[in-house]
């Protein structure tokens, strides 16, 4: 959140307005933003600007989705294993659903992640080794989400996020882990920008590879690096810059103005 209390989100969108002769109409605490240039309106939505396909941006939403769409290309990702809320009843929901949680549970002695099935920027994100512990995290997650994911747990090597626009990569960086297991920015990671490489080059390719399989245009894709390899992990179609911006400001700046020219047809 920026010192006027606005987004940086919200700030480039209105900076952008003032350039390019575009009114911007904010509403819902900033959530919802209008933008109008003579005939033309569109929208801007939470983090999403508004060039994805209904069908990419909800694939990309869905953490399971995600991952079975990359697996049927073939693209190296990290598996997510969907369960719905018991509460949506038996018709919607297979009645064996805690035992098939233990039986990921037990394939996995070194331990599963459960998180909601949908973003949340590492919140509700449990690490769980034991039977009481999975038991505590589905209800922690089922209390605020219609579905949850499991994953397995890996040792994180290094994480990197691409931010692609039209399959060309505007931002690269690796998420430097601060004192918790996870690399979120909004759990203390700090983000460094990955100087030209072969670290560099691995990531963005795999990132490339992981948009054209679910054809999302706009996107942040954050891969890492398992026992050497490096895999998807998850993709966004709502681009959060935000910890960015503390540190590189100019940058975040000129890839929104990209977006944006691309929804107002390269103005």
């Amino acid at each position: 959140m920026a010192a006027s209390g606005e987004r940086i989100f919200v700030q480039a969108i209105r900076s952008y307005g003032m350039r390019h002769g575009i009114d911007v109409d904010v509403r819902a605490g900033g959530w919802l933003i209008a933008m109008r240039r003579a005939g033309l309106r569109r929208f801007a939505f939470g983090y999403d600007i508004g060039l994805n396909s209904a069908i990419a941006h909800r694939l990309a939403n869905d953490k399971s989705a995600t991952s079975e769409a990359l697996s049927l290309e073939g693209v190296p990702c990290i598996p997510h294993h969907l369960f719905l809320n018991p509460k949506l009843g038996r018709n919607v929901v297979d009645a064996a659903w805690r035992e098939a949680m233990l039986g990921l549970l037990h394939d996995h002695p070194q331990g599963v992640v459960v998180k909601p099935n949908e973003g949340t920027s590492g919140r509700s994100v449990f690490r769980v080794t034991t039977g009481t512990e999975l038991d505590h995290a589905a209800d922690e997650v089922f209390s605020m989400s219609t579905g949850l994911v499991i994953s397995p747990y890996v040792e994180i090597e290094d994480e990197v996020r691409v931010i692609l626009l039209d399959d060309q990569p505007r931002v690269v960086y690796s998420k430097q882990r601060g004192a918790d297991w996870r690399h979120n920015l909004d759990a203390g990671a700090r983000p460094v920008l990955l100087e030209d490489g072969e670290t560099r080059a691995a990531c963005v390719k795999l990132a490339i590879e992981a948009a054209s399989a679910i054809g999302i245009t706009f996107a942040s894709v954050d891969v890492v690096r398992v026992d050497g390899d490096w895999r998807v992990l998850e993709i966004n179609s709502g681009v959060m810059m935000e910890a960015l911006a503390k540190l590189h400001p100019e940058l975040v700046q000129a890839t929104y103005d990209a977006a944006l020219d691309r929804v107002f047809g390269g103005s």
